[in-house]
């Protein structure tokens, strides 16, 4: 039978362990945007989505990831205040020669093309995931979020949250083999 001091001690115990664990996790360094997704060296899901209409480019399919050019994959949504935030990094990828496809996520396919009307369309291929079902098989925690993947549809890299100057420099430019 336990006794009654350590009875009322197990609670303060597991408490300050869980705490432990928690702060050690705090410390480990790891932002959000470095934690690799279960997608990593892995194929792309064989996902297929309806183009957003209005505009010149392709409907979004897994087998366009596999045509032996590495690309980009970014999830966004015109109401997302990163997304807009991170449009002229994606904007200069393609400048680069990068290839950048896009996923509308759970967004209106209108507010879409009038967004890239004035914003400019970085897109080669761009699928409309009004469901949000294609971000599950992606497994996104939300958007923006942006993969690389190699040209024969394998995932190299999941970058979560806005990109910027230095993340592409850092992170998305060696992942796709281009010097920044």
């Amino acid at each position: 039978m336990m006794s009654r001091g350590l009875f009322f001690a197990f609670p303060l115990i597991l408490f300050l362990g869980l705490g432990g664990v928690f702060l050690s996790q705090l410390r480990s360094g790891k932002q959000a945007s470095e934690i690799e997704s279960v997608l990593v060296g892995q194929i792309v899901p064989p996902v297929s989505l309806p183009g957003v209409g209005g505009r010149g480019g392709a409907a979004f399919d897994a087998a366009g990831l596999k045509t032996g050019t590495p690309s980009v994959v970014n999830f966004w949504a015109t109401w997302c205040a990163p997304c807009k935030i991170e449009h002229p990094q994606l904007l200069a990828l393609k400048a680069r020669g990068v290839v950048v496809h896009g996923v509308l996520y759970r967004d209106k396919a209108a507010a879409a093309s009038d967004y890239l009307a004035e914003m400019g369309d970085p897109f080669t291929m761009l699928g409309d995931d009004a469901k949000g079902l294609t971000g599950i098989e992606f497994g996104i925690t939300g958007v923006p979020e942006t993969f690389v993947v190699d040209g024969q549809g394998k995932v190299v890299l999941r970058f979560q949250g806005p990109l910027d100057e230095e993340s592409v420099k850092r992170q998305i430019l060696p992942a796709l083999n281009i010097a920044p």
